[in-house]
């Protein structure tokens, strides 16, 4: 089955489960079956977002969106965390009013569609679930499975009800607060690995050291500076970083080191897409500073100056400002003198 026609199952399986939560909650007069109600509607509308989001990331690449639209589903998976984390506060404000102002719970009514919501809840979960780290995905067999536990928590508040009699009403309210807690759990987590991404943050099970080593290892290379690996979307990552090739290789000897280094680290990194920058010396930072995002320049207002000393950035003024124009000019003409040592691939 394919990905979206899961996350349809999944979808009018929860679609179905709300209706019967809102209406069984408003007869028995229970706030955690209401609450989990308003669990299960976040997780209808992540469903739909996590399925357009699907479908919009298998639209084709364009001159406007050169990576295509992978990142649209980890915007999905971060209005997934939004949307739990304004039903967690909803859900709160409920539950404190109930326990202020406690009321009776039909406990039987509440055990049995807490107990049918476990059922479906996994069954949604198992549909949805697949192996692999795509969090647009996970975001949503994380509401799946954050309302299995919901719904067992209002199980057994149903069941203290039950047991104990009316005096122990104040439960139902509680466990509503206790699925609250939940949902703002799982709200956090997929907001930060979302951040991650969108941040451009290296993943987390890239391990940098391993990665130069590889790289390093490859006949040919000396050097490695500039590296970064970021993710487009949870299974699509990219890597672009300066390669100092031994020797001076030829542009035909330097694109092969290229590409041995680019199958050397697409499997096991799970490198998508990879950029190097070839060259035969190290890129020169006291002339333009190309790899100062290494921080390796002091602040933001240092510089170096036209000599190559490393000093505060200065204003000119009056005469000095007279000849800046001149000055640029001369160093245009020096770097046109000035032999290529650097390659693209």
């Amino acid at each position: 089955m394919s990905r979206s026609a899961r996350l349809v199952t999944a979808l009018a399986l929860n679609v179905a489960l709300v209706a019967g939560q809102v209406v069984a909650g408003l007869v028995a007069h229970s706030t955690a079956l209401e609450a989990d109600a308003g669990h299960n509607l976040t997780d209808v509308a992540a469903i739909g977002i996590s399925l357009w989001a699907v479908r919009w990331a298998l639209r084709p690449r364009s001159e406007i969106r050169s990576y295509g639209n992978h990142r649209g589903t980890i915007l999905a998976a971060l209005g997934n965390a939004a949307l739990l984390g304004v039903v967690t506060m909803a859900i709160v404000a409920e539950g404190i009013a109930r326990l202020l102002h406690p009321g009776h719970v039909h406990a039987g009514l509440v055990v049995g569609v807490a107990a049918a919501a476990v059922v479906v809840n996994g069954a949604a979960a198992l549909v949805v679930h697949e192996s692999g780290r795509d969090l647009n995905i996970r975001s949503v067999v994380v509401h799946m499975v954050g309302d299995l536990g919901a719904s067992l928590v209002v199980v057994a508040a149903g069941l203290v009800i039950l047991l104990g009699g009316p005096g122990f009403d104040a439960a139902d309210p509680a466990a509503s607060l206790a699925v609250a807690a939940i949902i703002l759990y799982e709200a956090v987590h997929i907001a930060k690995e979302s951040a991650d991404v969108l941040l451009e943050s290296t993943p987390a099970d890239v391990d940098l050291p391993a990665l130069r080593a590889a790289i390093t290892s490859t006949p040919g290379v000396a050097e490695v500076h500039d590296l970064h690996v970021w993710s487009l979307s949870s299974d699509y990552r990219a890597l672009s970083a300066h390669l100092v090739l031994a020797g001076h290789p030829t542009l035909e000897q330097a694109q092969a080191v290229g590409n041995d280094v680019r199958s050397g680290i697409s499997g096991p990194f799970e490198i998508a897409h990879s950029t190097f920058e070839l060259e035969c010396e190290r890129c020169d930072d006291l002339l333009a500073a190309p790899c100062g995002v290494d921080g390796e320049q002091d602040g933001a207002g240092a510089h170096y100056d036209d000599d190559g000393h490393h000093g505060p950035a200065l204003h000119r003024s009056g005469a000095d400002s007279a000849g800046a124009d001149d000055d640029g000019a001369d160093r245009a003409e020096r770097a046109e003198e000035a032999p290529v040592r650097g390659l693209g691939a």
